[in-house]
């Protein structure tokens, strides 16, 4: 797809990956609806982009309120203009705790932020998105979707959730003007951990993992876009896993639970 012109909407747009996939996509010439649940995100965001406020739209809203989030298609376009694009960048991770410890409330959130929360924007804009002369729906899953990661795995869970989520909805639209891909960032130097309310055990753990800015990832992905690409994998970790897993699926397991280890509350 060429972005030029195009109307686009990020959730997640305030911090981390979405708010750089904004700065991407307004450097291309697309405009873009901006959807975060944090309004004081938001109008920093709008301030960050004064040179482009007329190509640039923001909306708090909760996307695990499905009726909010059926609402979202009419105020868009009555507000802003028709979306052409989604990008399902919101997303929150779990305690660093294994599933045994986790509570049932943090189980819930992360499903219906995570999975919940990117069904009901498909289901949403998808009609839409089917009247446009081209559409898009890109979901970010994770790393975390297509390999088991110990103090994660029920945020994997969802993630792989919406990496088969996705890849059915890719064959369900082949024969449509509707293109879709899958992001697997790896990781990232975002506030992920903060904005999703959970301590990291380890204060120096930033430090141990070489990071792809969320720069980088949200160009990858904007590239991915571009080039149309199903699979869409930002940074060396999440290729080279990716490849790792599927040739030697307990091998890379290992691998991921000794390097996760420090993470792990005791």
């Amino acid at each position: 797809m060429n972005v030029q012109n195009k109307v686009f909407l990020v959730t997640g747009a305030s911090g981390g990956i979405g708010s750089q996939l904004v700065s991407s996509l307004l450097s291309r010439g697309a405009s873009v609806a901006a959807v975060d649940l944090k309004e004081e995100g938001l109008q920093k965001l709008h301030s960050e982009h004064r040179n482009a406020s007329d190509r640039l739209a923001t909306f708090a809203v909760d996307i695990t309120d499905k009726a909010a989030v059926e609402n979202l298609p009419q105020q868009i376009e009555k507000n802003f203009a028709p979306v052409d694009s989604i990008i399902n960048c919101a997303g929150i991770i779990q305690p660093f705790i294994k599933v045994n410890d986790l509570a049932y409330a943090d189980i819930d959130r992360v499903m219906k932020v995570n999975f919940y929360g990117t069904l009901y924007m498909i289901k949403s804009f998808l009609p839409h998105l089917l009247d446009r002369p081209e559409g898009y729906i890109v979901n970010v899953s994770s790393m975390g979707g297509f390999l088991p990661v110990p103090g994660q795995s029920v945020y994997g869970a969802s993630k792989a959730a919406v990496k088969l989520l996705t890849e059915g909805l890719y064959a369900e639209l082949l024969d449509t003007s509707v293109h879709v891909s899958v992001a697997f960032p790896g990781a990232t130097d975002t506030n992920i951990t903060a904005n999703s309310g959970v301590k990291t055990p380890s204060s120096n753990s930033r430090q141990q993992y070489n990071m792809l800015s969320a720069t980088d990832a949200a160009e990858i992905i904007v590239k991915g876009i571009e080039k149309n690409k199903p699979q869409i994998f930002t940074g060396k970790d999440s290729t080279m896993m990716n490849r790792l897993y599927r040739l030697n699926p307990v091998g890379a397991t290992k691998l991921i639970a000794k390097q996760m280890k420090s993470l792990l509350a005791k």
